[in-house]
């Protein structure tokens, strides 16, 4: 049994959005960890889902007390996409996968995802040059 901290933690938007990631980030701090967890899930680390702040969040400047504080409605609104992107790539949270698993599902919801998520999010520059990867 590999122990919970030979894990990455990633919440469910993150399985699907960190396939965009571009190197942008809201610090170098931030973009650093992105990156690191990136190379770990590409390199065969096993990824379990969680329904709160996950590897990512942990180097986030709006995370205080496990919530994200980015703005009012936020966190809600967060694990609210969480959810649903853990419903389209039909996981479960606490359920433990392989990146390569997650990325061959991407192509089958990307549609929807983005015509839900993507038009209003502000990360969106940053990743639409990914969406021709696909």
């Amino acid at each position: 049994m590999v122990p919970a901290e030979q894990y990455i933690k990633l919440r469910g938007h993150h399985l699907i959005c960190l396939h965009f990631f571009s190197g942008e980030g809201y610090n170098f701090e931030f973009v650093a960890n992105l990156r690191k967890i990136l190379e770990k899930a590409r390199s065969g680390e096993e990824i379990e889902i969680c329904s709160n702040a996950d590897d990512i969040c942990r180097k986030c400047p709006h995370l205080k007390s496990e919530v994200c504080y980015f703005d009012k409605n936020s966190d809600h609104e967060i694990r609210k996409m969480d959810r649903r992107a853990i419903k389209l790539l039909r996981l479960s949270a606490h359920e433990r996968v392989q990146w390569l698993e997650i990325r061959d599902k991407i192509p089958e919801i990307i549609k929807e995802w983005t015509d839900t998520y993507c038009k209003v999010c502000g990360w969106r520059r940053a990743c639409e040059t990914k969406f021709s990867d696909l």
